[in-house]
């Protein structure tokens, strides 16, 4: 039986999560706009510096830094981020990013996925209108990226400044 296309470019970014070289996570993201793959991207070191599986650890690991906290140390770019570098800005503007995650030990797909902060404002800034997450097999969020915008996150926001 033939898929519906979000589950179509949701099966490929699970597709291109598998070449993920992160020890925790594996995600993948496609950037989809009139319904042709603009790119893709998957968590990686940056070009020319090893990965996590080269080196045999995570730092993030080593220091048990749970889920969503403390990205700085980690030493991969993510998917998303990967996806936007490799495209055009005008490419990008009102497209789709399909992400997709799973956990590297058990194979499972990532629970309440989400782009982390800083992956959130470059999709912002790359003009991409929604973000489609997979939740299971068959189900998956819808994300319009102007509630990211509406929603601000800031620091001084937490904070009353």
């Amino acid at each position: 039986m033939r898929k519906d296309k979000i589950n179509y470019y949701l099966d490929i970014a699970d597709v291109v999560s598998n070449q993920c070289t992160c020890l925790r996570r594996r995600y993948g993201a496609v950037i989809v706009k009139n319904d042709e793959i603009i790119s893709t991207g998957y968590v990686g070191a940056p070009r020319g510096r090893q990965n996590c599986t080269d080196l045999g650890y995570c730092v993030r690991q080593k220091l048990n830094i749970p889920r969503g906290e403390r990205y700085e140390l980690c030493r991969s770019v993510h998917a998303e981020s990967n996806a936007i570098i490799s495209a055009e800005r005008a490419k990008m503007v009102d497209s789709t990013l399909y992400l997709s995650g799973r956990e590297v030990d058990t194979n499972e797909i990532i629970k309440n996925s989400i782009c982390c902060s800083m992956c959130k404002r470059l999709v912002i800034n790359a003009g991409i209108k929604t973000v489609i997450v997979r939740d299971t097999p068959e189900e998956y969020r819808v994300i319009d990226v102007a509630d990211w915008i509406k929603n601000d996150e800031s620091i001084a926001g937490e904070f009353g400044y």
